[in-house]
């Protein structure tokens, strides 16, 4: 690539494979390293780069260069698929509206820029069982088993959500792994009740739907 006074590389390794470049197009990119050389320096750019994504979302949503919305986490397959968890510091501004933008015309730039690359904006939040839900969206959870002091969580889901969560050669789980920080084990509602015949219980279990002893605790306070 030419930057006017010096030159750039763009390795094969930091471009999703579905993306060629002709002489002479002008493109965007991530610097990732600039390299002291003898003929000077040797600039290395990368499209695959996570931070390639964030900087694109700074330039199209106003709210984020202006420090308005923050953006937490980006879990990136090049190529493929994108998941970046966004906060809004102002509770006003609805971070995941703003990113989207109207008729979804900011976030539809950026797909295109990334020659069609999936992009799941995620709404952040301190409660990781919030968290993890929007990670894994559109599939639906239906009960949490969190062990914290491994980070680590046991998702059960019905049957019908099994293949949703996972994701098409486990992508989705994969990429809302390295988003949350956790590691996510997925089952279906008949594989959890098998593990739960072979192993000892652990952590705390959570349910997406109040309990029946919670919905009798609430009428009785009424």
């Amino acid at each position: 690539m030419d930057l006017g006074k010096s030159e750039a590389l763009v390795p094969k390794s930091e471009q999703s494979n579905k993306e060629e470049f002709r002489q002479g197009e002008r493109i965007r990119a991530y610097v990732l390293e600039v390299r002291r050389e003898n003929r000077g320096p040797q600039i290395i750019l990368s499209r695959a780069h996570p931070n390639f994504v964030k900087r694109l979302f700074e330039l199209e949503v106003p709210e984020i260069y202006e420090g308005i919305i923050e953006v937490k986490a980006i879990a990136r397959d090049p190529g493929e698929r994108t998941k970046i968890a966004v906060y809004s510091k102002d509770e006003k501004i609805d971070c995941v509206g703003a990113c989207v933008g109207m008729r979804g015309s900011r976030v539809k730039n950026i797909v295109t820029e990334l020659h069609g690359e999936k992009i799941d904006i995620v709404r952040h939040s301190e409660d990781i069982k919030e968290y993890i839900q929007a990670a894994l969206s559109p599939a639906e959870i239906s009960q949490m088993q969190l062990i914290p002091d491994e980070k680590r969580v046991n998702i059960i889901v019905d049957e019908d959500q099994l293949s949703l969560a996972i994701g098409k050669y486990g992508q989705n789980v994969r990429l809302a792994n390295k988003l949350v920080g956790w590691e996510l084990d997925i089952y279906s509602a008949k594989q959890w009740e098998e593990k739960q015949k072979t192993s000892e219980p652990a952590g705390e279990t959570v349910s997406s739907t109040p309990s029946d002893e919670d919905s009798k605790e609430e009428e009785e306070q009424e």
